[in-house]
């Protein structure tokens, strides 16, 4: 992705406190609903030095979601400002290409926080690693490489999310599988704030508030829709698939 000043389960959260980190993935940009209408956004994920987890992969953190624009006063710009030490070049403000951060290191400070009974992972501050570089594992596959092979029909799924809540997302019981098919990813929610958005395009933030609180309402609906059927089929399958992965993205 090229971005110039003239264009537009049960999950951990990563450990909180200041580690090196290595980004593994720009994502590609999707669009969410917003109150103030659709906005597109991507999300820097890092790889850390942080302690391994049970299974013996590495902590993950995914930042907030930026719009792809390197306006002055915008956050992907700020946040790159952070991390470079310096504003961008006038070469870069031209036209930066973000597959340059593939195997960046910086000095990440993540905090903790809280969302009701949720425990979120957030990037508090990127600045600059200046000591030992930090080598990725390259066990992670990045959304792009998801997607194609969704795409091309082979196995997995193209989504993952990028908060992390400490706690299980609640169950989901009497659906029926068959309603979203093996396409469930490109289903669109039909409810709440990101109405009309495919559910691969969630995060888990998102993909959580559904199941918490959509699905029960469902649940309970004598004479649910073929919209809310498929929905409840696909947030099933969702939720099955990061169960399945290492860390959500």
């Amino acid at each position: 992705m090229k971005l110039s000043t003239s264009g537009g389960g049960d999950f951990l959260p990563h450990d909180d406190g200041t580690f090196i980190g290595v980004c593994v993935d720009v994502t590609p940009p999707t669009t969410r609903q917003t109150n103030f209408g659709p906005k597109e956004e991507f999300r820097l994920v890092f790889e850390t030095n942080a302690p391994l987890r049970k299974d013996g992969s590495k902590q993950l953190i995914w930042s907030r979601g930026f719009t792809p624009s390197l306006n002055e006063k915008a956050s992907f710009r700020k946040f790159l400002r952070q991390w470079n030490g310096r504003d961008l070049t006038a070469a870069e403000e031209k036209e930066l290409d973000t597959e340059a951060f593939i195997g960046k290191n910086a000095s990440l400070t993540i905090v903790h926080e809280e969302v009701g009974e949720k425990v979120y992972a957030n990037i508090a501050a990127c600045t600059p690693h200046k000591g030992e570089p930090m080598a990725a594992t390259g066990k992670f596959t990045r959304k792009k490489d998801k997607e194609a092979k969704v795409d091309q029909g082979g196995e997995g799924t193209a989504y993952r999310g990028a908060a992390k809540p400490s706690e299980g997302m609640a169950s989901v019981e009497s659906i029926d599988d068959t309603a979203a098919g093996s396409d469930w990813t490109k289903v669109k929610v039909h409810v709440g704030q990101h109405s009309g958005v495919e559910m691969r395009d969630l995060d888990a933030e998102a993909i959580t508030k559904l199941n918490e609180n959509w699905l029960p309402s469902h649940t309970a609906n004598k004479k649910p829709t073929a919209d809310d059927k498929r929905l409840a089929a696909a947030l099933k399958l969702a939720v099955e698939a990061i169960g399945t992965e290492s860390s959500p993205y």
